[in-house]
């Protein structure tokens, strides 16, 4: 019966999200071929890697969810600004995407080669820096202060949460609030930015801007709490990267922090994987084990679910409709996601 359920819930999930991103399905077809255009160069080695990168797909959530925050408040998804800030959005987070593989070492992104690893370090890093470069030029275009000012912060936040990061790495002393902090800066702030400008594209009131801002906050920090999870739980073939090398970068996610909350002695292991970088003396199964048998595992997910119904309760000041109840769905995608 348990397998039978899980297996009816993924099949929802599956559902859910052919239903939500079918809803948009034009508006999100427009965003590649915006992408492509935008992607665009003369410099030969830059077009390739563009290419490259866009053609390596990914769910395109953080357009979506710019299309249908523009749709849910009155706005009409479709007109190219949208479409043109949905695609800035996107490359904001491919610049992003770029960068971490670097700072990480990774060596695939979505079961293909990282930049880093096909092209070196030093391409991938000025590529990086030409796609944030680009999606700013692009955003120039909707000549709005509002807009930039957005995105200035949000590039700002995730700046930060980069190098805040690195400061952490190898301590087993972090608390719940510091890893929130730099999760909600690397990967919460863009869910939120992608949000409010979709809003205010369409025209939202002051107040449906900010709740959509804030729903854009709620859900990127489930998001990223599942990600974080999925390393425990996920297969390296679902996930296109390996799992379990978080802890060996010397990151410690929400699972191990409570792990060691209420098991004192489960530090030393940690301690012992981060310093050795393997699970030679412990084993990457131990660990899992451990972070089930002690509920930390459950515990995080239900922070996840708290943050996912944050994010649905903020929309209640929206007027009904397909879209709005297509952002009501978007949670229960992310926190039922095996990828």
């Amino acid at each position: 019966m348990q397998t039978l359920s899980r297996t009816a819930v993924a099949e929802e999930v599956r559902l859910s999200a052919q239903r939500i991103f079918s809803l948009i399905a034009s508006e999100l077809n427009e965003v590649e071929v915006e992408f492509e255009r935008q992607a665009r160069s003369n410099i030969q080695v830059i077009a390739y890697i563009s290419n490259y990168l866009r053609s390596s797909g990914g769910k395109r959530v953080r357009p979506a969810l710019t299309i249908l925050s523009n749709y849910a408040v009155g706005g009409d998804g479709a007109r190219y600004n949208s479409i043109r800030m949905a695609t800035v959005m996107e490359f904001l987070h491919t610049a992003t995407l770029v960068h971490d593989d670097i700072i990480d070492n990774a060596v695939l992104r979505r079961n293909r080669p990282t930049i880093n690893n096909q092209y070196g370090n030093q391409t991938a890093v000025l590529m990086g820096d030409w796609l944030y470069m680009s999606a700013f030029e692009t955003s120039l275009a909707e000549r709005s202060l509002s807009v930039l000012d957005i995105l200035t912060a949000v590039t700002r936040k995730m700046t930060e949460g980069e190098l805040l990061q690195l400061t952490l790495l190898g301590r087993t002393d972090i608390t719940e609030d510091q890893y929130l902090d730099v999760l909600q800066r690397k990967t919460a702030f863009l869910f939120s930015a992608c949000c409010e400008i979709g809003a205010m594209l369409g025209g939202a009131s002051d107040e449906q801007r900010l709740a959509v801002r804030d729903y854009g906050m709620n859900l990127g920090t489930a998001f990223q709490l599942i990600d974080d999870l999925l390393d425990f739980t996920g297969t390296g073939d679902a996930l296109g990267k390996a799992t379990g090398v978080d802890l060996l970068e010397g990151k410690l996610t929400l699972p191990l922090i409570y792990l060691m909350q209420g098991d004192e002695s489960a530090r030393g292991l940690v301690q012992t994987v981060i310093g050795e970088g393997g699970y030679g003396a412990v084993p990457r199964t131990q660990l899992i084990d451990a972070v089930e048998t002690t509920g930390a595992l459950k515990r995080a997910r239900t922070r996840a679910d708290e943050y996912a119904e944050a994010a649905r309760d903020c929309l209640n000041i929206l007027p009904d409709s397909v879209y709005c109840d297509s952002l009501r769905s978007i949670p229960t995608y992310v926190l039922e996601r095996d990828n």
